[in-house]
């Protein structure tokens, strides 16, 4: 059984920053994938970014240049920062882990981004 807990969203204004925080725990293999997603109203859920157990990332064009994953293997940890924050960035935020064949989806947190 995984669990994924995320922490840090809330409102901010454009241009601000925040970061997410997303733990896993339970049956967490060493060899993995965590990632994190986004899902607007009305939109479907599309890929923010991911980064491998062995610290390769990948990332939306949409988010390049503002947005940094990164994470602590040690504590089975993701984090998500994001600066530069735009409104098109409101959504809720949702932590993933892929291992072995297996795909876990944390609840989601909501990132507002208004003035």
């Amino acid at each position: 059984q995984v669990q994924l807990v995320e922490s840090g969203g809330g409102l901010v204004q454009p241009g601000g920053s925040l970061r997410l925080s997303c733990a896993a725990s339970g049956s967490i293999f060493s060899i993995n994938t965590l990632g994190w997603y986004r899902q607007a109203p009305g939109k479907q859920r599309e890929l923010v970014a991911r980064i491998t157990s062995g610290g390769r990332t990948s990332s939306a064009n949409s988010v390049k240049g503002r947005f940094s994953i990164f994470r602590d293997n040690a504590k089975n940890t993701v984090y998500l920062q994001m600066n530069s924050l735009k409104p098109e960035d409101t959504a809720v935020y949702y932590c993933s882990l892929e291992q072995d064949t297996y795909f876990y989806w944390g609840q989601g947190t909501l990132v507002t981004v208004s003035l």
